[in-house]
C-alpha cells in the first residue's frame, strides 16, 4: 500500500475525530474532503503538490456544500432561552433587594443576585424585567 493512501485516510480519521472534541462542523467537512482525496488516490496516482491542491479544491467544495445546503436547516429549538438565563427572566416581577440609585440596583432571583438597570426605585419596590443586557436585568417599576 502506498504511503499517500495511508497519511490521507488518516487525515481523514484525525479530522473527523476532533469534530468530536471541537464544537462546529468546520473539521467535519475538511475530514470528507480527506476522505475524497483518500479514495482519488486509490484511482489516480498524483505528485505531492497536486494532491495538496486538489484537497484544498476538496476543501472548499464540501464547505461551500454545508453552507449552501446544511447550515441554517436546523430544527428550531423548543427551548430557545435554555442556555440564557437572563432572557427566561423577562417579564417576571421581581422585588428589590438593593435599591436602584443611579441607574443601578440588585434583585434576588432564587439564590442568586442579579444587577438591575432602570430609573431609580427604592429597597422592596416591585420591578418587572424588560430585557437582559450584558449580565444585567432591564427593568422598570412594577407598581
Amino acid at each position: 500500500m502506498r504511503i499517500e493512501l495511508v497519511v490521507w485516510a488518516g487525515v481523514a480519521l484525525l479530522l473527523i475525530a476532533a469534530e468530536a472534541l471541537l464544537p462546529g462542523v468546520f473539521l467535519l467537512w475538511l475530514g470528507f474532503a480527506a476522505a475524497a482525496m483518500f479514495l482519488i488516490l486509490l484511482v489516480v496516482d498524483l505528485p505531492l503538490v497536486w494532491q495538496a491542491l486538489t484537497f484544498v479544491v476538496l476543501g472548499f467544495v464540501s464547505i461551500g456544500v454545508y453552507i449552501q445546503y446544511f447550515r441554517g436547516r436546523e430544527k428550531p429549538s423548543d427551548h430557545p432561552t435554555l442556555n440564557r438565563r437572563g432572557e427566561q427572566l423577562v417579564g417576571q416581577v421581581f422585588v428589590l433587594d438593593q435599591a436602584i440609585v443611579d441607574g443601578r440596583g440588585r434583585v434576588k432571583v432564587g439564590d442568586a443576585f442579579w444587577p438591575v438597570e432602570g430609573p431609580d426605585l427604592p429597597v422592596g419596590a416591585r420591578v418587572r424585567v424588560m430585557s437582559a443586557h450584558n449580565m444585567a436585568l432591564q427593568v422598570r417599576d412594577a407598581g
